[in-house]
């Protein structure tokens, strides 16, 4: 099913005479209710999107590990990094409405220099470190970026532009290193503290993301603070509740891109909510992933279709002592055909396979998928998350179809990126 985000919903309909309808579903308007109880979000216009992660107390130890050499982050570090961040950060004339460019791969430090901006009221704009100069030039014009954070080979894309750049090491080893030591320096620069946070509201532009540009060219994706707050209760702390295991225990693997909304959404922010471990890995190599799921005990390994082939056809090479720990393998982004499914769930018939269904636009809240001893469904993204509503419609009338129909997805709910007349 192709989607669309699109908030305009007209009121033609077609006929349901006769017709019983499930309780979730209004025939009068079309809208498609999720079947999951609402849930409450933070009400005060002011709780800011870095606020509300630390607001969540929990008892858990480390944030993040690098995969490769093992250098981690405590969680008892986390914030006060964040705030020394900010601070560094503030000292470089950083202030609010500021657009900060995150020119990077996944890192330990890349959730601490994504918070760090948003303490200031700054904005973040991630983008892929692979990206040609003219989509980093593109970028940079469409949102004003003032300052960036790179890796040291794309300097060279960077330093005709004229703006302010730091380098970001990749582990705790490159903090000795003379060219992170602009870094090294905000990581000990002092708190940024509560009498210099500006006023952010939760209607205030936190990030611009840009699109895969399905219909045309790459486009930037306005997301407030109060947009992502919705997307980590509505989606990761909301999926979390859905199981007994404690998240304390959870391991997540973290190879998805944190610029890409799938990756920022769980391990730059909403993991680190609930006190989960994220160990991080630069770039996707099938037998690195291998090695770090049996070392670290990985136990949630979330992924994109050609991971997850990739995933099971090396499994079938090895021998059974491996990978044991995983709980759960999802799977997001792009569609899987049912061979592919099936070819996963008989390698690894101990894990739990599961899809769900976001955008960029949507900030990555859409349908997630849920199995239970009696009931799985491996091929479905799911049911719709709470406080979501949804229509389908037809391509060429926009006329709304009821239950069982094929046609255009449209979504309205609070993680909608900004400026769509939900």
């Amino acid at each position: 099913m192709a989607a669309n985000v699109n908030c305009d919903m007209p009121h033609n309909r077609i006929s349901t005479t006769l017709i019983t309808y499930p309780h979730w579903y209004s025939p009068k308007n079309g809208i498609y209710r999720s079947k999951h109880p609402a849930l409450d979000l933070p009400k005060d216009p002011f709780f800011d999107l870095v606020s509300f992660v630390f607001s969540h107390r929990h008892n858990g130890v480390s944030a993040l590990v690098d995969s490769s050499t093992g250098s981690s982050i405590s969680y008892s570090k986390l914030q006060p990094l964040v705030k020394s961040m900010a601070y560094g950060l503030h000292k470089m004339g950083v202030s609010q409405g500021d657009v900060v460019l995150l020119l990077l791969p996944n890192s330990i430090y890349y959730p601490i220099v994504f918070m760090s901006v948003l303490c200031l009221g700054a904005v973040v704009a991630p983008l892929n470190p692979l990206s040609t100069i003219s989509e980093i030039q593109k970028q940079i014009k469409d949102c004003g970026v003032s300052f960036a954070f790179t890796v040291p080979e794309n300097f060279k894309k960077l330093e005709p532009l004229g703006i302010p750049i730091v380098a970001v090491p990749e582990n705790e080893e490159g903090l000795k290193l003379d060219c992170f030591s602009c870094f090294s320096n905000m990581m000990i620069s002092g708190e940024f503290g509560f009498y210099m946070r500006p006023v952010i509201q939760q209607d205030d532009t936190a990030a611009i993301l840009y699109s895969s540009g399905t219909t045309g060219v790459s486009k930037g994706v306005v997301l407030t603070h109060k947009n992502l707050i919705s997307m980590v209760e509505l989606f990761v702390r909301f999926e979390a509740s859905q199981y007994e295991y404690s998240c304390l225990n959870n391991v997540f693997l973290a190879v998805l891109p944190m610029f890409h909304v799938y990756g920022l959404s769980l391990f730059a922010l909403g993991l680190l909510s609930l006190g989960s471990t994220v160990i991080v890995m630069r770039k996707f190599d099938i037998d690195e992933v291998f090695n770090a799921i049996d070392k670290y005990k990985v136990t949630h390994f979330p992924v994109v279709p050609p991971m997850m082939t990739a995933l099971t056809k090396r499994a079938k090479g090895v021998n059974g002592s491996h990978l044991q720990s995983l709980i759960q393998v999802s799977s997001g982004a792009a569609p899987l055909n049912e061979s592919v499914i099936q070819d996963f769930v008989q390698t690894f018939p101990h894990v739990d396979f599961i899809q769900g269904y976001g955008m960029t636009e949507s900030t990555a809240v859409g349908t997630r998928g849920f199995n239970t001893e009696k009931l799985h469904n491996y091929s479905s993204v799911g049911l719709l998350a709470p406080n979501m509503e949804a229509r389908v419609v037809d391509w060429s009338s926009d006329a709304f179809l009821p239950p069982g129909s094929s046609g255009e997805l449209w979504l309205r709910g609070p993680a909608i990126m900004k400026d769509c007349p939900c």
